[in-house]
This record gives structure tokens, sequence and C-alpha cells, in this order.
């Protein structure tokens, strides 16, 4: 797709969902990041109903390393995987202590040698919490950007530098909560509904089921 198709598609979006942003709720770097973590395989409704019980005492790696891995499960158990992300919190939790003073670390390469933490989880926590650009390739980011024919990749990692590489890096940010509020809205995954989509004139999915 060639850039001036990529920039009315953007323009489209931008106006489309003018307060499009992270659905999660966080009031630091370390919320974000556990909230991502819990995000997996889980809706970011459900995730927002438990962390704001949890994060009332639970908020700082040190607080959190209070709880066993039992305490901890039972509190996020309606997240799903609640076992293995309650070890995977906890030492991610001890890590920040032990390495990064309690902070959590504004770099990629030193997010994703954390316990549970992937490149999107990693991207999610740059571009919110620390305003770097950055693309998190989620569910919907992958399914929008290879239908509307932005990107052909195969794994989410190929999305993601495809979309780096035909983005300029200001919209990174910006492009990954346009895609996701489209994905929940209209493209969604299985009847996307290409009859209300104002970007449908742009999108190679539309192209091929209008002929």
């Amino acid at each position: 797709m060639d850039n001036d198709r990529i920039d009315k598609i953007l323009d489209i979006l931008k106006h489309t969902y003018p307060n499009a942003r992270c659905a999660l709720n966080f009031n630091s770097s370390y919320e974000l990041l556990i909230a991502t973590i819990l995000s997996a395989q889980c809706t970011d409704v459900r995730v927002n109903i438990v962390t704001e019980e949890l994060f009332k005492e639970y908020n700082t790696p040190e607080k959190m390393v209070s709880l066993s891995e039992e305490e901890l499960g039972e509190k996020i158990k309606t997240c799903g995987l609640y076992k293995s992300k309650s070890k995977n919190i906890l030492k991610t939790s001890r890590e920040l202590i032990k390495e990064y003073e309690g902070e959590v670390p504004n770099t990629m390469e030193d997010l994703i040698r954390l316990p549970g933490v992937g490149r999107k989880t990693a991207n999610v926590v740059l571009s919110n919490a620390f305003g770097i650009p950055a693309i998190a390739v989620d569910t919907h980011v992958f399914r929008v950007s290879n239908r509307i024919g932005i990107t052909k990749g195969k794994t989410p990692e190929a999305v993601e530098q495809e979309l780096m590489n035909n983005i300029p890096r200001e919209l990174w940010s910006d492009t990954h909560h346009f895609l996701i509020w489209h994905g929940r809205n209209i493209c969604v995954a299985r009847r996307p509904k290409c009859e209300e989509c104002p970007i449908a004139p742009y999108c190679e999915y539309f192209s091929l089921i209008e002929d």
C-alpha cells in the first residue's frame, strides 16, 4: 500500500476516534505494567475491575511481593491464566526491586528481560507510561492492519516492523490506538461492519469482497 493511501486511512481514523487512548486504567508505570501482563487473553474491562481492587493495596513492587503466589492468584483469578500471571508478576516485581530500585525501566531491552513481558507488553508501557513512540501489536492491531492492507506480516513481530516502516515515528502510538479502537468497533474479527466503515474505500479487504 502506498504512503498516500496510508496517510488517508490514518487521517480518517484520527477523526473517527479522536479520544482513542489506552483502555487500561493506571496511575503509574508499574500499575500499567501489571495491568498489561494481566490483559493477556483477557478483556481490558475485566482487568480494570480486578486492578481497581488490587491496586488499592498492592500498587508498588514492594507491596506486591508481600503476597504469595496463591494469595495473588486469588485476587486476579477472574483474569484467567492466573497461576502463570501470579508467578510472573511476583518474579517481575522482585526483579524490579533487585535490579531497578523498584522502578520500571524505560527501554525495550530491559523490559523484555522481565518475566512475563514480551514485545507487546513492553511497547504498551513504553508508549503509554513513558511517551516513547511504539506500536504494540495485539490481536486487533494484527488483524486490522493486515485486513486493511497496511501490512502483510504473518507474525506480530513482522507486523510491528512493517507498521514502523510504513508510518511516521511520531504517529506510531496514535496508530496503535486507532487500530485497536477500529478493531473493537467496526473491523471486528468474524463479521467486519464494512458497510459502516469510513475507510472502506481505501481498504484492500473491502475491495476484494466488493469484486
